[in-house]
């Protein structure tokens, strides 16, 4: 499999948790290595502009998702938010890469960050209610920082990316079985 099939499969996960930290590494990828080199029309996201939407974006999420209840209300807007993100991620990665449809990244991109996100979303109100919202902005600051190692893992290690993957699927399965088991208890 084409690096960049692995890279942009690598970005698409962890924009379920975080939809800008994996376009921000990706951009700063292109603007400063020589691992990532973005086509045009994804080459705006490491331009000046691009950047810097991109950090303005991720200090609001990242200072939003650290609040209990407002990080609820953040999910439910950035579930639509980060689906995209993986999908863009996804397509952008292997723009210019002939032996992968931009339609196949698509969905694999959509997919990944959906399926992430959704695991994100079902558990969480189970943190807040489990810990009466003291340790959401610990699991968010984890979430950032699984997600920021996961996108560079994409980006300078793409031979990994299956193994990230596998443990995001393993993970996610594993805390809805527990979400699920913690709801039957309670009724």
């Amino acid at each position: 499999m084409e690096t960049a099939i692995l890279t942009g499969i690598g970005l698409a996960a962890p924009s379920g948790l975080n939809a800008y930290i994996p376009l921000l590494v990706l951009a700063l990828a292109d603007r400063a290595t020589t691992q990532v080199t973005l086509q045009a029309p994804y080459d705006a996201l490491s331009s000046n502009v691009g950047i810097a939407i991109l950090i303005v974006l991720l200090t609001i999420e990242v200072a939003v998702d650290k609040v209990p209840g407002v990080d609820h209300l953040n999910d439910v807007v950035q579930s639509f938010v980060r689906p995209a993100a993986g999908a863009i991620v996804a397509v952008a990665a292997t723009s210019g890469v002939v032996s992968i449809s931009p339609a196949i990244m698509v969905i694999l991109g959509v997919i990944l960050a959906g399926s992430v996100n959704a695991v994100k979303v079902t558990t969480r109100p189970a943190v807040t209610v489990g810990t009466a919202g003291v340790f959401n902005p610990f699991v968010s600051m984890a979430e950032d920082f699984v997600a920021t190692m996961a996108s560079l893992i994409a980006v300078f290690v793409p031979a990994l990316v299956i193994l990230v993957v596998a443990i995001f699927a393993i993970s996610s399965i594993l805390l809805v079985r527990r979400f699920r088991r913690g709801r039957e208890a309670r009724m």
